[in-house]
């Protein structure tokens, strides 16, 4: 095959990420970027050295040299986009969380599977090279029965003022970062099913901004038995902190994706670039080299635009897109009526937070 004819649509933060990781993919070539408004996609363009851009997405997926595209865009943009898309008979990388609700995700897979086009779930934890060593650990036996796993990722907040949103994100922090959790969890008890979720939320830093809360923390029981325990914060300050812990009856491991990775810096001026989510760079900061391999985003591409041109089944598919979207919808209602919720989880809510709200 040629290479992969790639449309970004968005021209945000992440979208930033992904054109970054696809110069490090050979196979593919960005060939046209769509967003809104149309000084920002004009000038994501020209600074990516992207031929095309326009603000309507539908020009590009009427673009014949597209294959594959990419969503960058707020949550409550991706089911429809993708919906055209599978009908343009475009292959779709969605970014996370999968679409607002369990309705959508339904009619999104269904209509990929109709259009036969891929539907693949950007979870880039697993693709991040520290979190697939530990997989790798898992499955080798060094730690024994694993029995319990935690995943924490906490920063002081979004890059962009729709996620502040929820009738456009859908929902806070447990939304936003809780869904890294639930699906890495699955990923590495071997995408075991959830059996129940007991959750805590509340806002405490950022009441001005947004109905959604800001901190949570997520208890999942799976069918062995095993336990998934998930702290997400957008009230946390001094950057990203995002790690994971393991732990079997033969042995225990940590990994702590940026931290343990950066160079602890002191500076009394600060400088220029910026720690993830941290505001300031002034005192002491983590300052972070090769962030996006850390993450694992130009593998996750990588491995999607083989997925593409080789047709193979991709790694985090669509369902497994569903299966997150699914506890975080049971971990709102958890909160919100302050009980364990029993998993399977249906829902005709539009979407999480609603759940949470309707029954403080």
């Amino acid at each position: 095959m040629n290479k992969i004819g790639v449309g970004i649509i968005g021209s945000g933060f992440i979208s930033e990420i992904h054109v970054q990781s696809l110069r490090q993919v050979p196979e593919a070539e960005v060939v046209a970027v769509a967003s809104l408004p149309k000084e920002q996609v004009r000038s994501f363009a020209e600074r990516n050295g992207i031929g095309t851009w326009t603000v309507d997405y539908h020009e590009l997926l009427s673009c014949k040299q597209v294959d594959l595209v990419i969503l960058g865009v707020p949550n409550y943009l991706h089911a429809q986009i993708t919906i055209d898309a599978a009908k343009e008979k475009k292959h779709v990388i969605c970014e996370k969380p999968l679409c607002m609700n369990l309705e959508e995700a339904d009619l999104m897979i269904r209509t990929c599977k109709e259009e036969d086009v891929k539907l693949m779930y950007a979870e880039e934890l697993c693709f991040a090279p520290k979190y697939v060593r530990l997989k790798q650990l898992i499955e080798e036996g060094a730690l024994g029965k694993v029995y319990l796993i935690k995943q924490s990722e906490k920063h002081f907040g979004p890059h962009s003022d729709w996620f502040w949103d929820v009738e456009k994100s859908g929902g806070g922090v447990a939304l936003d970062m809780g869904c890294h959790a639930f699906l890495f969890f699955r990923w590495l008890f071997g995408k075991a099913e959830a059996r129940s979720i007991y959750a805590q939320m509340g806002t405490y830093v950022h009441k001005k901004l947004t109905k959604g809360e800001d901190n949570s923390i997520v208890i999942v029981e799976f069918g062995d038995g095993q336990i998934g325990l998930a702290e997400d914060s957008w009230a946390k300050r001094g950057g990203m902190d995002d790690r994971a812990e393991v732990y079997g009856s033969e042995g225990v491991a940590y990994a702590n994706l940026l931290m343990g990775n950066s160079i602890l810096t002191y500076s009394q001026k600060g400088y220029g670039y910026a720690v993830e989510k941290a505001p300031a760079t002034k005192g002491w900061s983590f300052a972070i080299y090769e962030e996006s391999w850390n993450y694992g985003f130009p593998q996750e591409i990588q491995h999607f635009v083989r997925c593409v041109r080789e047709d193979e089944e991709p790694l985090v598919t669509g369902e497994d897109g569903r299966a997150a979207l699914e506890m975080i919808f049971a971990a709102y209602e958890s909160a919100g009526k302050g009980r364990k919720i029993e998993l399977p989880f249906r829902s005709k809510a539009k979407k999480p937070i609603d759940l949470y709200l309707d029954n403080r």
